[in-house]
């Protein structure tokens, strides 16, 4: 790993010093927002002209697991604000004043679509979006949004950003989770608020760019991030057993947790089960790699793959933390113990949509030549003659 993976390491006392505070607020604390800002971590996935450092995928990866490792919350804001300055910065043609300085950071959510009405000069734009994670830190929120020539008329076009400065949305109360309750994954609401012309912009893929990183498949861009939070999370879980076991002596036994088999299967089955979806993941993002960087084509079948790798491997990094949890016994579910968060806190991932269990039956569809139907791969373009 690199600079800026050496970096997320560096902030790691930093991270956790400050978890307990995030989860009873629900959203990260400022100083570790600006640690993350000052040492460039949210723009680590921004071409170079668009004031980021543009760096490959396996340290953008590495960052994110890094800071998992210290809490998984402080990762997952991190994470999200890395892809909207990734894949939204490039769209900044016309309003890049907004975020040349490096201390800007971008909150975006594309989990609604809201209104942008054309009048002289701009639209006027309203809508609420959830899942705005980190936005309690940023300068800017953008907001995905249809245009319409009336209030009442239909939409023109596809989806497009709207930028939003501080001031001109309110961030709603929303975020009450067992699991990343620090990730500040509120809801946002804009109400008839006028965006000039220059500041709608296009969306996620939307923009022609010679960095690799802007032509690496959206999709699959957007699930290998989420793995990197779980990874994190799920090192920190074995490591939180071992040092478990080593000391305790679970009730009704005179054997302490690591003479126990049960633990010597458990701590066994979890580094198999992370090394090994780890190294597939990790392959086949250094194959997709390559062809991206050399403008090859990827197949409809390494897409499908590249996703099962990725779902499957969220889906093992639950299972190994959950068994490691019931191992634990009744510790595990003491507050304050790590194993209790890191078991709210890795659930979560597997649930979000770019990760969700159920790509990888999708992706099963398309290597048996069936069309896939869920978002992740359904409408992936024809294979080329």
């Amino acid at each position: 790993m690199g600079e800026f993976v050496d970096k997320a390491c560096a902030l790691q006392d930093l991270v956790r010093s400050f978890a307990d505070q995030n989860e009873q607020q629900r959203y990260l604390s400022a100083p570790l927002a600006t640690a993350f800002s000052e040492a460039g971590l949210y723009r680590v996935a921004a071409p170079r002209d668009c004031f980021g450092s543009e760096q490959p995928p396996r340290e953008q990866i590495g960052v994110i697991e890094a800071l998992a490792y210290a809490d998984g919350s402080a990762a997952w804001n991190v994470m999200i604000g890395i892809e909207s300055f990734g894949l939204i910065a490039p769209a900044f043609s016309e309003c890049r004043d907004l975020i040349e300085s490096p201390d800007v950071i971008l909150a975006s959510s594309t989990a609604a679509v809201g209104q942008a009405v054309k009048v002289d000069g701009g639209y006027r734009v309203s809508g609420q979006w959830p899942f705005a994670s980190g936005v309690h830190n940023a300068q800017i929120f953008g907001a995905t949004v249809r245009v319409h020539d009336t209030p009442d008329g239909p939409a023109q076009g596809s989806n497009r950003y709207a930028i939003l400065p501080v001031g001109d949305y309110e961030i709603l109360d929303t975020w009450h989770t067992s699991g990343m309750r620090g990730s500040g994954s509120h809801d946002v609401k804009v109400d008839d608020v006028f965006v000039p012309e220059a500041r709608l912009i296009a969306p996620l893929g939307g923009v022609e760019h010679a960095s690799p990183l802007l032509n690496f498949p959206l999709g699959a861009r957007l699930a290998y991030n989420k793995v990197g939070v779980a990874w994190g999370i799920a090192r920190a879980a074995i490591d939180a057993f071992v040092e478990l076991a080593q000391g305790k002596t679970p009730r009704f036994s005179n054997l302490k947790l690591r003479d126990r088999p049960g633990a010597h299967r458990a701590v066994a089955q979890a580094e198999v089960r992370l090394r090994g979806g780890k190294a597939l993941v990790l392959q086949l993002l250094d194959e997709m790699w390559v062809r991206v960087q050399a403008r090859s084509h990827i197949t409809r079948q390494e897409r499908a793959l590249f996703q099962i790798a990725c779902s499957d491997a969220v889906a093992g990094c639950i299972d190994l933390v959950d068994n490691l949890a019931r191992t634990a016994g009744t510790t595990a579910n003491q507050l304050g113990h790590p194993l209790e968060r890191l078991l709210r806190d890795v659930r979560v991932v597997g649930q979000h949509t770019t990760v969700a269990p159920q790509h990888i039956e999708d992706g099963g569809r398309l290597l048996l030549g069936l069309p896939a139907q869920e978002m992740m791969l359904a409408g992936l373009p024809p294979e080329k003659d």
